[in-house]
């Protein structure tokens, strides 16, 4: 019997012995790189002296870098609440659906999530575009001056946001659809023999139950607007792309434009370690909050 499940564990590590193998290829190796590289004045490609933490204590005083943190900490507050109370909305209203109605309406949902952000920035210029984007003409219709969204400051983090938002919204649907499924039949049918109400049902019964999921989607959606670079950089063009920096568009100025490697790195430490404290945090945040509403 001990022979035998020796020889379990012996083919459960080889079985997962390949995905550990490229993982520490593709994650592991480059992480600890980037770390190395960061006590480094390197340029992108090439080797570069070690000058230990002064890559990191020029961060603060660097200006683009402090513009960079307050605008993503912006973006983040524009985007992870905001979307993931629309994700729900949209969700409890599809659920009401049923047969192809449901699948059509959702699909429609969906279809932005799966665009490439090339093609939704290219749309959303269309629209918003100061010259000639459809939107521009309803304002002339109806007298409203028109606005260059994406050129002035104070407009150009809300209106990336409410693209953002539209763009990642279909999967949010998804998992909170799929929460709602989850949901036995049996306890609405209990809130309603006790004559409660759509408000009461939602905030005793739907809310509690679906608080693991939407912890998923606040934890996600997190995450992934922390990363954000691909909008900004492509909304930002012919604008003022310095005033609109975010973490990531500054590390690729950094590397990529200003070829400093060592730089780019230490902010992109910075950036893996202000994603990974803040999403603990948000996760511990939502797992204690609710334990209080069951």
């Amino acid at each position: 019997m001990i022979r035998k499940s020796k020889n379990e564990t012996l083919i459960a590590y080889l079985l997962i012995a390949p995905f550990v193998a490229v993982y520490a290829l593709i994650f592991i190796y480059p992480t600890i790189q980037l770390f190395l590289l960061s006590f480094t004045d390197a340029p992108l490609i090439g080797a570069g002296n070690f000058v230990g933490v002064d890559n990191y204590e020029r961060l603060p005083g660097d200006r683009r870098f402090n513009t960079a943190i307050w605008n993503t900490a912006y973006f983040v507050l524009l985007t992870v609440i905001p979307g993931t109370v629309v994700a729900l909305a949209i969700a409890l209203g599809v659920s009401r659906l049923s047969g192809r109605m449901q699948a059509l309406v959702l699909a429609l949902f969906f279809l932005p999530y799966i665009l490439p952000v090339s093609v939704v920035y290219r749309l959303w210029d269309w629209t918003l575009n100061f010259q000639f984007g459809i939107a521009m003409h309803v304002f002339d219709l109806i007298g409203i001056k028109r606005v260059p969204i994406f050129k002035v400051t104070g407009w150009f983090m809300p209106a990336v946001a409410f693209v953002t938002i539209w763009w990642t919204a279909g999967f949010s649907i998804l998992l909170f659809l799929a929460g709602l499924r989850a949901i036995p039949h049996e306890i609405y049918e209990a809130a309603s023999l006790d004559n409660a109400g759509r408000w009461t049902t939602f905030r005793r019964v739907t809310w509690p139950l679906l608080w693991p999921v939407t912890s998923l989607v606040a934890t996600i959606q997190l995450i992934l607007q922390l990363k954000i670079f691909d909008q900004v950089y492509l909304f930002s063009e012919g604008g003022r792309p310095n005033d609109n920096l975010v973490m990531v568009y500054y590390i690729f100025q950094r590397a990529f434009e200003r070829d400093q490697g060592g730089r780019a790195a230490a902010a992109a430490v910075v950036l893996f370690v202000i994603v990974i404290v803040v999403s603990v945090l948000n996760f511990q945040l939502m797992r204690l909050s609710g334990g209080r509403n069951k």
